[in-house]
C-alpha cells in the first residue's frame, strides 16, 4: 500500500480506500471478511455513504477492534430511516441518522464529518438555514467530528463552500469521462474542473475520489466515450495523477473484489497507461498535459508529467510545487529538445517547447 498525507490534518491516508455502496450485498459474514482483508492489505480510509443501512453493523463488527487505525468519512445528510440510502436536509433526521451510525459502527467519534452532496447553490443555502452546518460545527468543537469534509459533483458549488467553510477534505467525482464532459455527473468544463483540483493542491485540501469508474461506464467499451474499455487500474491511476488527490474510493461487494483492488500495486506501468482516453479529447483539452507520462521514456530521464504538474501548480500559486520542482534530480533545464515526447504525446502537447517554457518560468525565480 502507498499512503499520502493530508496537509490540513496530518492524516496518513491509503491511496486506495473503500466505498460502501455495495458491501451490504455480501451479507454480514462475507462483508466482515472483505473489510478485514482490506484493512490487512493496508487500506485505512473508508467512505460511509452506504448503499444500505445494513452496511454499518458490518463495519462495526469488522473494524471496531482497530478503530484507532482507520479513518471514516461520515455524511451529514445521508439518511437510512427507510433502510436504503436517502438524502435529507432535515436537522432532526440527520441527528438520528448520525447517532445510529455511530452506535452500529461501535465508535464515538467521526474522523471526517461531511457536508453531504452539495450539487446546487440552493443545497448549501438550505444546509445552513436548516441548522445542519451549525450542528457539524458544534460536534467539531466538541471533538466528536475531528475534521470537516465536503462532498460535491459540481465545481462551482464546491468552490463556493471552500470559500465559506473550513473544509479539510473534498470528496469529488473524478474520472476521464466526467473530466471530458461525458456522463451523469460531468459538471463543469475541462478548465473549471482542473482549476478546482489545482486549488485543492495549493490550499492543502485533500481530495477523496468517488465514482472513479463513472458508474461502470468506463469499464464497458460499448458505452465508454473512448470506445474502449478501461481497466479499474487505469481509472485509479488517472485519478491519483490529478492534483490534490489523496485517495480513490471504489466500491467492493466481497473479498474477491477487494483482492482485485489490492492488485493495483502489482501492475506494470504499461497496464496503468490510460492514454487511450486521447481517442476522445475535447477541443478545450487539446494541448494540455494530463500527466499520463505516455511520452516516456525520455532519453534524459525526465519525469515529464511531474515537471508539468509542478509547473501548472506553481502558476496557480502553490509555493510547495515550486519547491518540489527545484528538488527534482532532473528538470526542464536538462531537456535536449529531441522531440521524442512530442511524437508520443496522445494529447498533442509540444512537450519540448513546454520544457523551454517551464525552464524560463522557474529560471526567472533563481
Amino acid at each position: 500500500m502507498e499512503y499520502r498525507i493530508n496537509r490540513k490534518t496530518g492524516d496518513r491516508i491509503s491511496v486506495i480506500g473503500l466505498g460502501s455502496a455495495y458491501l451490504f450485498q455480501a451479507g454480514k459474514k462475507e462483508g466482515v471478511r472483505a473489510l478485514r482483508r482490506a484493512f490487512e492489505g493496508g487500506i485505512n480510509y473508508f467512505d460511509l455513504a452506504a448503499g444500505d443501512g445494513a452496511s454499518f453493523p458490518i463495519w462495526g463488527e469488522a473494524l471496531a477492534d482497530v478503530r484507532r487505525k482507520v479513518l471514516y468519512q461520515i455524511h451529514f445528510g445521508a439518511d437510512y430511516s427507510a433502510g436504503t440510502y436517502g438524502w435529507s436536509l432535515d436537522l432532526e433526521t440527520i441527528k438520528r441518522s448520525v447517532f445510529r451510525q455511530l452506535e452500529q459502527l461501535k465508535t464515538d467519534y467521526i474522523d471526517y464529518g461531511f457536508i453531504h452532496c452539495q450539487d446546487e447553490f440552493s443545497d448549501w443555502q438550505s444546509y445552513r438555514e436548516n441548522g445542519v452546518y451549525d450542528y457539524i460545527l458544534s460536534l467539531h468543537r466538541a471533538g466528536v467530528v475531528r475534521h470537516i469534509g465536503l462532498s460535491s459533483h459540481t465545481p462551482a458549488v464546491a468552490e463556493r463552500i471552500l470559500d465559506e467553510a473550513p473544509v479539510d477534505l473534498l470528496m469529488f467525482s473524478i474520472n476521464p469521462a466526467y473530466d471530458y464532459g461525458q456522463g451523469e455527473f460531468a459538471n463543469g468544463g475541462v478548465g473549471e474542473r482542473a482549476r478546482l483540483y489545482a486549488r485543492c493542491e495549493k490550499d492543502g485540501v485533500g481530495i477523496s475520489v468517488m465514482k472513479p469508474f463513472s458508474g461502470g461506464q468506463l469499464l464497458d467499451g460499448a458505452v465508454s466515450p473512448f470506445h474502449t474499455a478501461l481497466t479499474p487500474y487505469q481509472c485509479i491511476r488517472y485519478a491519483l495523477d490529478k492534483p490534490g488527490v489523496l485517495t480513490v474510493l471504489p466500491g467492493a461487494a466481497n473479498t474477491a473484489q477487494v483482492e482485485e483492488l489490492l492488485r493495483y500495486f502489482e501492475q506494470p506501468e504499461e497496464a496503468l497507461d490510460y492514454s487511450a482516453i486521447a481517442s476522445f479529447t475535447p477541443a478545450e483539452a487539446r494541448g494540455a498535459c494530463v500527466y499520463c507520462n505516455h511520452c516516456k521514456p525520455c532519453p534524459m530521464s525526465l519525469d515529464i508529467g511531474l515537471i508539468n504538474k509542478y509547473y501548472d501548480l506553481a502558476r496557480a500559486g502553490d509555493v510547495l510545487a515550486e519547491r518540489h520542482y527545484r528538488a527534482l534530480e532532473r528538470n526542464a533545464a536538462d531537456c535536449i529538445g529531441c522531440g521524442h515526447c512530442d511524437d508520443r504525446c496522445p494529447f498533442h502537447v509540444r512537450q519540448s517547447a513546454r520544457m523551454r517554457e517551464i525552464d524560463a518560468y522557474f529560471g526567472r525565480r533563481d
